[in-house]
């Protein structure tokens, strides 16, 4: 039963409207095919716009019907190679239609699929397809070198060679699977090696809730330069199959091209990580047409309220900043209003998800105070595949955040639970040091760790990258006026990078190493 709220939702985003009998005999058909899978999506569309461009890459442009039909054929050429209902295979692709074709090519065949981060090392991708019991992995032919001894037996194809099955005649798709594909993305990796995180498909609630704080439309052109093998541009890629949208995919990000794909295919949405923000504004956004734009969407990372109000300034009342995690999924959605109020909250839970702020005790605190965050959705993981799971709280999964909620609903996210650290008996949250840092107009990146020391029992250290001339005490003296006196880093160090994963996040224990 859909609700008028999900109803007001799916005829906003234009899900909801007339369709020919044809063409709506064709979708249903599709959804008893092959269930709710990648497979059925890009099916249901081959059937109600077959001719409409489905993926836009380096390769140049494939149709809806394209896809389906290249993908029938490598199903059944995987199903030939022995690769079997409930197998895992590992995928290690760039973004492209080799990703996305493998993906959907793999759920027709009824197999797991497991996401590779492309910058993990060969050993860490050896140590995942061990433990997830990997029968077979696709993957780019760059990466032939580093998964030399990764593979270990197991079937090995490139997504070059499946680019060729696509256009041979062959066995044809193969029936229906019994077992419906699982995806297993992998957590960030950014304490310790990647984890795997199974979920199964999004619901019609689960898109409702999504869509009542990111309101894409149909039919539109999303750019997605955020890594599709990460949950946030994974998910970004299911959704405009869902929604009928044009997918423009590149291998490596380029803030040129992002910006030029943005003018050429009069894009809609744009989907990235935070530290893509900073590389796009440095582009200078105003030398292109971007007027087609009607919605930036950040995840990944924290979004430095410097940047967020960077942002708005430069491409207009289109950002919108989801914080979540691969374990939740989505908690709280900051809207261009919530920005422009206050640059630095994550928003509002979306519908039909609950938020909570509670204490060690597990209760709800006050509005204002701090305490670990817990999400509920639809959405939410099943368990990490190693048998491990995420502490739970009356069916809510702990974020590892802490935060405060204030008595509107907005959320504000203080940093990791671990990253709270205690100098000189008070409570010190290095996220609010590192906002404090980028607020400095000399420093573009920062990140702060907590080291021992020897006379204090810990300190801060604060790693910087400077984009003008500014020395350790006039950054300290900055953090002074803004916070605490405990709150200001013993010291401060100055890189010319800071070491970061592929979907952003700063890799602080090459910090501290």
């Amino acid at each position: 039963m859909v609700d008028l709220t999900a109803a007001r939702v799916l005829v906003g985003s234009g899900l909801l409207k007339p369709a020919r009998p044809d063409k709506l005999l064709g979708m249903v058909l599709a959804v008893a095919r092959w269930g709710l899978t990648p497979a059925t999506g890009y099916a249901a569309q081959a059937a109600r716009q077959p001719r409409n461009p489905a993926i836009v890459d380096d390769e140049g442009v494939l149709t809806w019907r394209e896809v389906d039909t290249r993908t029938d054929r490598i199903a059944g050429e995987l199903r030939a190679r022995g690769i079997a209902e409930g197998d895992a295979v590992g995928l290690l692709a760039r973004n492209g239609r080799g990703f996305v074709e493998a993906t959907t090519a793999l759920s027709k065949c009824g197999a797991d699929v497991l996401y590779l981060n492309t910058g993990s090392a060969g050993s860490q991708i050896d140590e995942v397809l061990t433990r997830e019991k990997a029968t077979a992995v696709i993957h780019d032919a760059e990466f032939a070198d580093l998964l030399a001894a990764a593979s270990r037996g197991r079937l090995e194809i490139t997504t070059e060679q499946l680019a060729q099955i696509a256009t041979e005649p062959g066995p044809g798709a193969p029936p229906k699977p019994a077992h419906a594909s699982r995806q297993v993305i992998l957590t960030s990796g950014t304490t310790g090696a990647p984890r795997g995180a199974a979920r199964s498909g999004a619901g019609l609630d689960d898109l409702v809730s999504f869509l009542s704080r990111i309101p894409m439309k149909a039919d539109g052109t999303t750019v997605i330069p955020s890594p599709v093998f990460h949950a946030w541009g994974l998910g970004h890629l299911s959704l405009a199959m869902v929604l009928g949208s044009t997918v423009v995919l590149r291998r490596k990000f380029d803030p040129a091209q992002v910006l030029a794909d943005i003018q050429e295919h009069k894009a809609t949405a744009l989907v990235v990580v935070p530290v893509m923000l900073e590389k796009l504004l440095q582009a200078d956004p105003s030398a292109y047409d971007l007027s087609s734009l009607q919605i930036i969407a950040s995840s990944g990372s924290a979004l430095p309220g410097e940047l967020a109000t960077k942002t708005l300034e430069a491409f207009g009342p289109v950002l919108y900043n989801l914080y979540g995690s691969t374990e939740v999924a989505y908690a709280a959605v900051a809207t261009p209003a919530d920005l422009a109020a206050d640059p630095r909250t994550a928003g509002k839970a979306p519908h039909g998800v609950t938020l909570r702020v509670v204490d060690e005790k597990g209760k709800d605190v006050p509005p204002g105070e701090s305490g670990r965050i817990f999400v509920g959705s639809g959405l939410g993981f099943e368990g990490y595949t190693d048998g491990s799971d995420k502490d739970r709280l009356d069916g809510l999964i702990a974020t590892g955040d802490l935060g405060t909620l204030d008595e509107e609903g907005r959320l504000t996210v203080l940093g990791r639970d671990d990253d709270m650290v205690v100098i000189g008996g008070e409570n010190v949250f290095v996220g609010q040091v590192e906002e404090a840092l980028l607020s400095h107009a000399a420093v573009s990146d920062a990140a702060v760790v907590a080291v021992d020391d020897p006379s204090y029992g810990t300190k801060l250290v604060a790693h910087v990258v400077l984009s003008a001339k500014a020395d350790a005490k006039e950054l300290q003296e900055h953090v002074r006026a803004k916070l605490a006196r405990f709150a200001v880093p013993r010291e401060v160090q100055i890189h010319d990078e800071l070491p970061r994963n592929t979907t952003g996040k700063v890799l602080k224990r090459e910090l501290n190493s």
